[in-house]
């Protein structure tokens, strides 16, 4: 099992593909953007030039694309995934993608002889590069084991959270609902700081070393602070998408979610003001209401 493939080599597939061939994996990928597939190639990837052409050449499959529609086309479509990986081969779902979306991948890959692992991430940008990145994998335990020397190459953390297509979905919608609420408390406090006076230095050293501080909170704060608004590896799109998630999941369910809910509207404000910005952007809406930024040194 050494040629893996990866589709959508983007902040997190591209850290997916370098931990592949890090680990000695022959990796043939495929993305939209040119200038992805040339750094793809520079780091030692094989070029392909559609998912059918991924499937031929490999045993399993990451797919790593924005939404569910997206994933549903490149593993099931007329030239999909599943039409021309060899039987026994797997597609790893690592998108995050509504679990209802995944569960109707894996009802449509029924009889297949293709194993869907459906295992969204967490870790983000860093996380993707340094493969240290968490799995929450769906799938049997005999697939789980097959596949896992593949998974290992670019996770520190597999956690098997259950056996069926949309159960590894479901974990990560409720991760984003509290990772989204970490996300905008920051914001808000950090725009509470700025008005107040308080260095970014100040801020960040106190919270880091409190209950409080965790790597959601610390490296926002830091963003902030340092006033790095884009090209992170953080895109608002993607936290905003998964956000919509988890609202909709938890009104799928019946569940009220009204710290979620908020967050939904701090990202929704930010990506709307500044739609080439990262997460930590939404801060700059807040700031601008109240008139005051946070920097490391204060104010300037």
């Amino acid at each position: 099992m050494k040629n893996i493939g990866v589709i959508g080599i983007g902040d997190m597939g591209s850290g997916l593909a370098k931990n592949l061939i890090k680990n000695g994996y022959l990796v043939t990928g495929v993305d939209l953007q040119p200038d992805r597939m040339q750094s793809f190639v520079d780091m030692g990837g094989l070029a392909a030039s559609n998912p059918a052409e991924v499937g031929r050449a490999t045993t399993a499959v990451f797919v790593m694309v924005m939404t569910g529609d997206e994933a549903k086309e490149i593993i099931l479509g007329q030239d999909g995934l599943v039409s021309h990986l060899p039987m026994g081969a797997a597609v790893i779902l690592s998108a995050t993608i509504k679990p209802r979306e995944a569960r109707e991948i894996g009802a449509a890959m029924q009889g297949s002889g293709i194993h869907l692992i459906d295992t969204p991430v967490s870790g983000g940008y860093p996380g993707a590069q340094d493969g240290s990145l968490t799995m929450m994998a769906a799938a049997s335990n005999e697939v789980l084991d097959a596949f896992c020397p593949v998974m290992e190459a670019v996770s520190s953390n597999i956690h098997r959270v259950g056996t069926s297509p949309g159960d590894g979905q479901t974990v990560k919608a409720c991760l984003q609902s509290l990772i989204g609420a970490q996300f905008s408390a920051t914001f808000e406090a950090a725009a509470l700081a700025a008005k107040a006076g308080v260095s970014g230095q100040v801020l960040l050293d106190v919270f880091s070393t409190s209950s409080a501080g965790c790597g959601v909170v610390n490296n926002a704060l830091e963003k902030i602070i340092d006033r790095q608004f884009e090209g992170t590896g953080s895109h608002i799109n993607t936290m905003h998408k998964d956000l919509t998630i988890s609202m909709g999941l938890g009104e799928e369910l019946g569940v009220p979610l009204h710290t979620a809910a908020s967050a939904m509207q701090i990202f929704h404000a930010g990506r709307t003001k500044y739609p080439n910005g990262d997460n930590w952007v939404c801060t700059r809406v807040i700031e601008k209401i109240v008139g005051a930024e946070l920097h490391r040194k204060g104010k300037s």
